[in-house]
């Protein structure tokens, strides 16, 4: 898995579509966080036929709004 860092404050995963477990490792969360995220609009997420993916920009929106959140 690739992801490039270009700092504390932006972190930025490159574009592409990650795997829910994918995802649990990016933002070291477990897999029922990561749906209770998406079911509450906080994490974006698709569809690809019938599996989920969460676009990495959907990951590094979701960084910058615990940052903003944190002060």
């Amino acid at each position: 898995m690739t992801v490039t860092i270009s700092g504390a404050a932006d972190a930025a995963p490159l574009v592409r579509l990650y795997r829910v477990s994918e995802a649990m490792e990016l933002l070291s969360l477990s897999r029922s966080v990561i749906y209770e995220l998406i079911r509450s609009g906080r994490l974006r997420s698709v569809c690809e036929g019938r599996s989920r993916r969460i676009p990495g920009s959907a990951i590094a929106e979701y960084i910058a709004l615990l940052e903003r959140e944190a002060g």
